[in-house]
């Protein structure tokens, strides 16, 4: 019996490492890839800078759904850090966004929810913005498309409500940053007939997209067998690509919260720096 449960536990055991490979053997290849279509150099952003580099794209996207221009580029410097994530600058997923069963494209794995979490690798950052929007395109979020698009307080505590996420401090996170930075002056006021012509676009495309919400928008489940969350006793060890806010939220904590458990007195963090979580 104990000759049994040995070879099952070196079976999961061989399994998972077998898995873990074949993930870090893939994002090489995207990183690779990355790194010769940027010759090797990353543009490094600063919070000014990533917004002065996207703040076009955010308003494209407002004037096309009405999502505020604000609330794009907050969510996009919080998910990212500003640019400077792995998951922004080796395959410009700058909003998080996670494989579906649809999703054709390449893949970037990294522990998130659980390990090796896969997420979209995207041509460009332009494509990531795009795909953002497509992402609010649902049931769930679709009361969010009444409201003006200039109105961004509204929405962030609508994303809340919405369940998009854990963190109750969410909205002030997002309003915070957009009133620091000033990005409400990006947002744009829409005339009545302007409102009713992008809601009738917006809600039309919202209810096509209904029926296959589950395979447009479920995350696959990419780990192996038997893989446990990155969460051990309370503790979590920082790695490639992390950033505090990622953590926080990963967690359900406040960035706030998590610095005060590990009394932080900076956002700055390391690699293989061993954080309390709980």
């Amino acid at each position: 019996m104990k000759f049994i449960f040995f070879y099952i536990a070196f079976a999961v055991l061989l399994l998972s490492s077998c898995g873990t490979r074949k993930y870090s053997k893939n994002n090489k290849q995207i990183e690779k890839a990355a790194n010769k279509a940027n010759n090797n150099t990353y543009k490094s952003y600063n919070t000014l800078s990533y917004i002065d580099e996207f703040k076009a794209v955010a308003i494209e996207e407002m004037n096309s759904d009405g999502i505020p221009a604000s609330i794009t580029l907050a969510q996009g410097i919080l998910e990212s850090g500003s640019g400077n994530s792995d998951l922004a600058k080796y395959a410009n997923n700058h909003f998080g966004i996670k494989c579906t069963s649809e999703w054709k494209g390449k893949n970037y794995f990294r522990d998130d929810d659980q390990k090796n979490d896969c997420f979209r690798v995207y041509k460009d950052a332009r494509e990531s913005f795009r795909d953002h929007s497509e992402f609010l395109k649902r049931k769930r979020y679709s009361f969010l498309f009444q409201l003006d698009r200039n109105d961004y307080k509204s929405w962030a505590q609508g994303l809340k409500t919405a369940g998009y996420a854990t963190n109750p401090k969410y909205p002030d996170l997002l309003i915070g940053v957009i009133e620091k930075y000033q990005l409400y002056q990006y947002d744009q006021p829409e005339s009545e007939k302007q409102k009713i012509a992008r809601e009738d676009r917006v809600f039309t495309q919202i209810n096509q997209n209904i029926p296959k919400e589950k395979e447009k928008f479920a995350p696959v489940e990419t780990p192996p067998p038997g893989a446990k969350p990155i969460l051990a006793d309370g503790t979590y060890t920082v790695v490639k690509g992390d950033t505090l806010y990622n953590i926080a939220k990963r967690f359900n904590l406040s960035v706030d919260e998590l610095k005060m458990l590990n009394e932080m007195t900076s956002d700055g963090i390391r690699l293989d720096q061993v954080l309390k979580v709980k």
